[in-house]
């Protein structure tokens, strides 16, 4: 069991790097076909589902979808350690069955999972509590399982890109941190030390709060007309955080998605008119 799991999240990984649309640390897709875009999961099973069955990736061979943090909340065992691993696995499945069409991209706890910092979620430090819960299921195999994990998530893209002028990523740069930003962290090959503070993918991974002056001015440098992120909590599911920016969330029963034709141009109204909320999946 443990080195059928080892191998799932190296098969992940190798999926992930070998994504065809992945150009160094971007995701750039084409001017046609769909897109789903979806806020954090941490760890709800229930919304995934409801995910993949609206997707229907199946039957829409020109669909992509991107996912984003997938880890930490959700279920727990029973000494209170989170399973959100166990969405992980799920994801990875996913996205080994339709690789060059399921995007995963880095946020936040990814990092933290990574370098093994503490990182609150709802008074809890949550990689303690996986941590722990990965130690009990996989015993005398759990390092294996933890590094195995590590390099899957250090191997995620940090954006996507369409050519209809959509960019989505897990977050952005702060206003305070954005001139320690390198823009160039998408062109070239991730290193460690970059999701560390005050590292580029760090900065875009855990940014919050960005002024209208300054999506304005990451705008123009990513070539993006509208963005789309997670990372902050949205108690309705989604907000219109700026004139060209939606924040949203699908890790609760307000959570919900975006349907995105890659063909055609939106306004940030167009794409507020097509959330749809997952609690009104069957």
């Amino acid at each position: 069991m443990p080195q059928t799991i080892v191998d799932l999240l190296n098969e992940g990984t190798e999926a992930n790097n070998a994504d065809k649309y992945r150009r160094d640390n971007l995701i750039c897709l084409p001017a046609e076909g769909s897109l789903i875009l979806t806020g954090d999961l941490h760890g709800h099973p229930r919304n995934f589902e409801r995910i993949v069955a609206f997707a229907e990736l199946a039957n829409n061979p020109d669909r992509h979808i991107v996912l984003q943090e997938i880890i930490h909340g959700g279920p727990e065992d029973s000494c209170g350690g989170c399973l959100s691993y166990h969405l992980l696995f799920d994801v990875i499945k996913y996205k080994l069955s339709f690789p060059d069409r399921v995007h995963i991209i880095m946020g936040n706890h990814d990092t933290a999972f990574i370098n093994n910092s503490e990182v609150m979620k709802d008074g809890r430090e949550m990689n303690r509590a996986m941590r722990q819960a990965i130690d009990r299921e996989f015993q005398e195999k759990s390092d294996e399982v933890k590094l195995a994990i590590r390099q899957n998530l250090f191997s995620q893209p940090l954006a996507v890109r369409a050519e209809n002028g959509i960019w989505a990523s897990h977050s952005l740069p702060s206003d305070r941190m954005v001139e320690k930003f390198d823009p160039q962290i998408f062109h070239r090959q991730l290193k460690v030390n970059d999701i560390v503070r005050p590292g580029s993918a760090y900065l875009l991974t855990w940014g919050r709060r960005h002024s209208q002056a300054l999506l304005d001015r990451l705008a123009e440098q990513f070539d993006a007309n509208i963005f789309i992120l997670g990372h902050q909590p949205q108690e309705k599911g989604w907000n219109r955080a700026g004139e060209n920016l939606i924040i949203i969330a699908s890790n609760h029963n307000h959570g919900c998605l975006i349907p995105v034709d890659l063909a055609k141009s939106y306004t940030v109204e167009q794409l507020v008119e097509s959330i749809v909320p997952l609690a009104s999946l069957s």
